[in-house]
């Protein structure tokens, strides 16, 4: 059939030779010989479609016959539903139908609800009839039987759970209640079996266990074990030996390990019938004089045959209760052991270490005793207590030598009062008695003594105290010692200044000693390295350093010193302020007011020249004084050659105020040419006390200009003299100008300071 139906070509119609321009139009000849050509093939297609019919009559009758009775039969349905509409839509039946289909369903939801309810008081009404029941067994002594129904009971009613009870029955809650009040009374019947079954005797220091147990007459004839199986089916066991636990701890343990004489249990028991029925355990003191514990052998024992007899008798080998006993009992007992034995069992001296191996022997065959028993967990590291400590013994020996280090070096910080014997001076240097606050030590880097404090004195000797024992201790133990000398020397830096906060405020000997101690810090801390470095542990070795504290030490001698200088400078211009720039010194008032302020700059710089010279380094004091010196000097300078107007007896005066002031000032100045005398002769230094206090020429030079001729002082001015002595021309015109009045002769001297190269 598809051959009749392929594509009509009508190239294939034409001759070839027509076709070999596409673009050019056919010719009538083409067109009729074409049209001819479909002709003959249209004949052809119908033929064959007929000849196609003609062979499958039969197959097209049956298909048209199908067709025919399939038309009918949709006829027929189409009849039938018409009138079952029809027929519906008159009587409204849909409805009744509905009707009677909802009343079905609710009858159905009635039924399964009543149904849920029988279910649910039958549910109830087996709960209350199994709590009673339990309360009956309670009566019979069936306790196990009784611990199990409550267990099984708490799941049923979800006690623990987190359960809404608006959205419960109000039953539920009732049920609960009596199931609590259940379990109430079945634990203080099992908790009153356990108090009966385990009595103490303190006197006797015994404890007694009976296995047949009775309450008040009711229940009699229960045997311990039932109890306590009854006690672990509830999931109370910890709280039935929770007493006893307590009891055996302080009636028992407590003296074992606190006793200080020879002591020894006696085990007995009582049986009926090959039954026991009582044991007993007590506790017996030797008459023989009390001993030393060294060893920790008989504590170790003694706990050791306590915790065997509740294994055994109480616990009856039960790994799971003598676990639970262990877990409330074990903490308090191996702390009691920790704070009444092995803490003081550690050595005092690092040479008796290798004495506490038998203590860690005995401590490691007590743990492995109890562990044989279940006393304690064989993987919990945490129940090891007693064998960690025992075995960082020397963790704790170093601990505490630390502390104590600590508490020497602050105590000795804290007692020292910083005072400075009257009679003491710096010549000769002698050195103090032990009651001395101070003492003279020679410093690491500098060929100088220092006066240095008894407390840093004493610290410093603790420090190396400390460092020798680091050469001769383990690993462990040298590095805590390490770490208690580093802090010992920094506890100077945390305690002193606080306790001498109000001296460090003023000018006093309290705070020259404290720059010498911190100096002297520096230099000793330097050298600690150089000096037992070598002979530390290999590992400290390699981590110890000291060097870093150095600089803070030698910053806050500096800072000291600093403040002091301050203090000093601020308090000697306040003095200098009374003089009002010392003006008017030729009218009485004005030269004594002057005169007073240079009283007090004097008795300041004395003051000072008695605290400093005998405290600070000789390179030190001179340079601090020459620094006070010099700020004294080039004030009074300044304020003189800032006077405008100047009479003859003022320029006296002002003299004669320069030359007292010189004058009081003699033993000062010499005892700073002794020291740069003697730093010449030692050549640690070439240069004369004018170049440390440039101002002290000057102002010798002042007081020489103030009763000097005009000319002498341009005469003066052209040899250089007081360019050399700090003069500027400036200063030296308006010194002219200020003492004598305009004349020739003073135009000419200025001139000639004008035009003179220098």
């Amino acid at each position: 059939m598809d051959a009749l139906f392929d594509t009509i070509n009508v190239k294939d119609l034409l001759s070839t030779g027509d076709l070999t321009d596409p673009t050019s139009p056919l010719s009538a000849p083409d067109l009729r010989l074409l049209k001819a050509r479909l002709e003959s093939h249209s004949l052809q297609i119908k033929s064959r479609i007929q000849s196609y019919l003609l062979s499958h009559y039969t197959d097209f009758s049956s298909l048209f016959s199908l067709c025919t009775d399939a038309v009918l039969q949709t006829n027929a349905i189409n009849e039938k539903l018409t009138g079952l509409v029809n027929l519906v839509s008159d009587s409204k039946i849909d409805v009744e139908i509905r009707e009677i289909v909802e009343e079905e369903s609710e009858k159905m939801r009635e039924l399964k609800v009543k149904r849920e309810l029988l279910e649910l008081v039958k549910g109830i009404v087996g709960i209350s009839q199994r709590l009673r029941g339990v309360e009956d067994d309670l009566k019979n002594g069936r306790l196990k039987f009784a611990a199990e129904e409550v267990r099984v009971l708490k799941i049923i009613l979800r006690i623990g759970d987190n359960v809404d009870d608006e959205k419960e029955p109000v039953v539920y809650g009732l049920l609960r209640k009596e199931w609590l009040d259940c379990f109430e009374k079945i634990q203080e019947v099992l908790v009153k079996f356990m108090e009966n079954a385990v009595t103490f005797e303190p006197d006797s220091g015994g404890i007694r266990v009976k296995y047949q147990l009775s309450i008040d007459g009711i229940i009699a004839g229960l045997d311990l074990r039932t109890v306590l199986e009854a006690l672990e089916v509830l999931g109370i066991l910890g709280y039935g030996l929770a007493k006893v636990a307590d009891q055996m701890f302080k009636f028992l343990i407590i003296p074992a390990v606190n006793s200080r004489s020879s002591f020894s249990f006696i085990e007995d028991s009582e049986k009926v019938s090959e039954e026991m029925t009582e044991a007993t355990l007590k506790m017996v003191q030797s008459f023989d004089a009390k001993i030393e514990v060294v060893d920790g052998e008989s504590i170790y024992s003694g706990v050791a045959r306590v915790v065997r007899f509740i294994f055994e008798r109480i616990c009856f080998q039960n790994v799971s209760w003598i676990r639970c006993f262990g877990r409330l009992t074990w903490p308090r007992i191996s702390e009691l052991i920790i704070a009444n034995f092995l803490s003081k069992a550690v050595p005092e001296d690092a040479s008796k270490l290798a004495d506490f191996q038998k203590i860690i022997k005995h401590t490691s065959k007590f743990e492995a005793d109890l562990k044989e028993m279940n006393f304690i967990s064989t993987s919990d590291s945490a129940d090891q207590k007693l064998s960690n400590f025992a075995e960082n013994v020397e963790v704790h020996f170093a601990s505490r030598k630390k502390t104590e280090i600590l508490a020497k070096a602050r105590n000795l910080l804290l007692q020292c009062n910083f005072t400075i014997p009257e009679e003491y001076t710096r010549k000769g240097l002698p050195r103090m008695n032990a009651g001395t606050a101070v003492h003279i030590v020679d410093l690491l880097f500098v060929s100088e003594k220092c006066v240095v404090s008894k407390a840093v004195f004493q610290l410093m000797e603790l420090v190396h105290k400390t460092l020798k024992d680091v050469c001769f201790s383990s690993t462990r133990v040298a590095l805590e010692f390490y770490h208690a000398a580093r802090d010992a020397i920094l506890l100077y830096e945390a305690v002193i200044p606080v306790k001498l906060e109000r001296q460090l405020d003023g000018i006093n000997q309290a705070a020259v000693l404290m720059h010498n101690d911190c100096l002297y810090l520096s230099q000793e801390i330097q050298g600690l390295a150089f000096e037992y470095r070598s002979d530390f542990p290999g590992c400290i070795k390699e981590h110890a350093v000291f060097v870093d504290l150095a600089p803070r030490y030698h910053v806050m001698a500096w800072e000291i010193l600093h403040k002091q200088i301050q203090l000093v400078i601020f308090n000697l211009k306040e003095a200098i302020d009374g003089a009002d720039g010392f003006q008017n010194t030729h009218q009485m008032q004005q030269f004594e007011s002057a005169k007073f302020s240079i009283d007090q700059v004097v008795f300041i710089l004395e003051k000072v020249h008695i605290i400093w010279e005998p405290l600070l380094l000789p390179s030190i004091y001179k340079k601090s004084m020459c620094m006070v010196l010099e700020s004294v000097f080039s004030r009074i300078i300044s304020d003189i050659l800032l006077l405008d107007d100047m009479a003859a007896d003022e320029t006296l005066q002002l003299q004669r105020l320069i030359h007292l002031m010189m004058e009081s000032l003699t033993s000062l100045m010499e005892s700073l040419i002794a020291v740069n005398q003697k730093e010449k002769s030692e050549e640690y230094s070439r240069f004369t006390l004018d170049d440390f206090i440039p101002s002290l020429c000057k102002i010798c030079k002042l007081a020489e200009l103030l009763d000097m001729p005009l000319k002498s002082i341009t005469t003066a001015w052209e040899s250089g003299e007081l360019l050399r002595a700090g003069f500027t021309m400036t200063q030296v015109k308006d010194f002219i100008k200020a003492i004598y009045t305009d004349s020739p002769l003073r135009k000419e001297c200025l001139w000639r300071i004008e035009n003179v190269s220098l």
